[in-house]
This record gives structure tokens, C-alpha cells and sequence, in this order.
């Protein structure tokens, strides 16, 4: 276990390494016996929330273009990932230096077409495209997977844990890269107008379940064309839902400025409200 260090000092750090030695020196205090109470009782586990909020900041921040805010949410989501490494050395198992060793021969191994030998035939005609260099970074993947005796398919490493949407669009683009796709965009909305055909009929005659297949259908349909449009549908969605959100409290302030509640107003009342202020926006 590392030993506790003494507070970090006071002189401005002068270089990148500095600044982010800084940041470690200042986890481990913070960590020591005579450090903050609530960052000695964290473990792994109760650092995933944190983990996952200060991604979706990140994401906020990068959706309304706020710059300003996204300096400070990245050193949020840069803060938590020296937090884990932390309880990480704390246990023996590895540290940050082992994490930054690990990206860095990831990066350099899986663009053979950058860091390798040029004259090494093996590495095949040099990648000219992003379609071309994506393919490639899934078979090499798909190698190491291998290697590591873990599942070699193409969607074994799409994580369960992502956003469905996000996740749809992941597996939609990993089969993509070995050509299993729609030719083009149009394909795919005809497909969604085929799967919307079949959960009308669901919706008309069918079972709870089989209504919940066909809206699954319908959404991994969705995601896709998103994708075939260069959209990422998280995104998307997130900024229809502040948009949503928005507008819908210009209608709550506009009848709160009458003296009003929700309540108290006719769906009709509402409907010509959201018109106005879709009609402003």
C-alpha cells in the first residue's frame, strides 16, 4: 500500500506532469489517516455513481458546446478515474502509472499502421480511411479477446452496461465494419416504417410481450438509421429531451404568471401554448 504523503505543495506546478502528479499528491491526502473522512470510507463500488454522473456532465457540457464547463467537468472525470486507480494501489492490485502503461501500449498496438515498421509486410496495404482503420481495430480486438481466452466475436466486447440506445448503435456499427448493413439510410426507414407496420398490429391484437418485442424493434431500427446518418442517438435524444424540458416550463411559467396551475388548464389550452412556443423557439 502506498504511504501517505505529505500535502501537496504550494509552488504552481510548471508542466502537464507536474499538474497531474499534483492531482494524485492530493488524492493520496486526502486518502491518509489524518485526510477527509468522507474519501477514506469510498470503495470501488461506491465510486460508480460518481463515475457515471460525472460522464453524463462531461456529455451535457459537450451538447450545449459550453467549453467554459467542460474544462471543469473533464478535471471532475479525470478526478474519479485517479480515485479508483487509488483504492486500486491502495489494494495491491495496480496503479495509475500501470493504467496509463496499459492505454498507451493499447493505443500504439492497435495502430500498426502509425507505430509500426512501415517496410512489415504483415501489417497489410496501410489504412486510408476511417472505415478501413475501424475494421481493423475491432479483428485486433478481436485477437486479443482471443489471446486472452476471453469470447472472440465481434460483439463480444460491446458493453452490456451502456445506454440501449448507445448500445444498439455500438452493435449496428461493430457488424457494419465486416458489411452487415443497410446499403443506405432510405433502407433503413423503410424498415422502421415495416417494424411501426408491426407494432401498430401488436398494439391493435397483440400480448404486453409481444408489444415490447416490436418496440424494441422499432428502437434498434431507429438507432441504426442514426447511425447510417451520422448521429449518435444518445446525443440526439438528449437534446430533444432538454428542448422538451424547456419549452414545456415556458407553458408552466407562462400559466404561473396567470395565477394558474397545470392542472387548471384544458388539453387544448396547453396544445396552443406549446404551438406559440414552439412557433418562438
Amino acid at each position: 500500500m502506498p504511504k501517505p504523503t505529505k500535502p501537496p505543495p504550494n509552488r504552481p506546478p510548471r508542466t502537464t506532469g507536474d499538474r497531474f502528479e499534483r492531482l494524485v499528491e492530493i488524492m493520496r491526502t486526502l486518502r491518509a489517516p489524518e485526510g477527509c473522512p468522507w474519501d477514506r470510507v469510498q470503495t470501488l463500488a461506491t465510486l460508480r455513481p460518481f463515475v457515471l454522473e460525472e460522464t453524463y456532465e462531461v456529455l451535457d457540457a459537450l451538447d450545449r458546446e459550453d467549453l467554459v464547463e467542460l474544462k471543469g467537468e473533464l478535471g471532475d472525470l479525470l478526478f474519479q478515474v485517479i480515485f479508483l486507480s487509488e483504492l486500486a494501489a491502495e489494494s495491491n492490485d495496480f496503479t495509475i502509472d500501470d493504467a496509463l502503461d496499459a492505454i498507451s501500449a493499447k493505443l500504439v498496438r492497435r495502430h500498426p499502421h502509425v507505430f509500426g515498421d512501415p517496410d512489415d509486410r504483415v501489417l497489410g496495404a496501410r489504412p486510408t480511411t476511417s472505415g478501413e482503420v475501424r475494421r481493423r481495430w475491432e479483428e485486433l480486438k478481436a485477437a486479443e479477446r482471443a489471446g486472452a481466452g476471453r469470447s472472440a466475436g465481434l460483439l463480444g466486447s460491446v458493453p452490456a452496461t451502456l445506454p440501449s440506445l448507445l448500445r444498439a448503435y455500438e452493435i449496428g456499427s461493430r457488424v457494419s465494419t465486416v458489411g452487415f448493413d443497410w446499403p443506405t439510410g432510405a433502407d433503413v426507414v423503410d424498415k422502421i416504417e415495416e417494424e411501426i407496420a408491426e407494432l401498430r398490429q401488436a398494439v391493435e391484437s397483440g400480448t404486453s410481450r409481444h408489444q415490447e418485442e416490436e418496440m424494441g424493434d422499432l428502437l434498434f431500427s431507429i438507432a441504426n438509421l442514426s447511425r447510417k446518418l451520422g448521429i449518435e442517438p444518445e446525443a440526439a435524444l438528449r437534446r430533444a429531451n432538454r428542448k422538451f424540458c424547456e419549452r414545456f416550463g415556458e407553458i408552466e411559467r407562462r400559466l404561473t404568471d396567470d395565477g394558474r396551475a397545470l392542472s387548471e388548464a384544458a388539453l387544448e389550452e396547453m396544445e396552443a401554448a406549446w404551438q406559440d412556443v414552439k412557433d418562438r423557439t
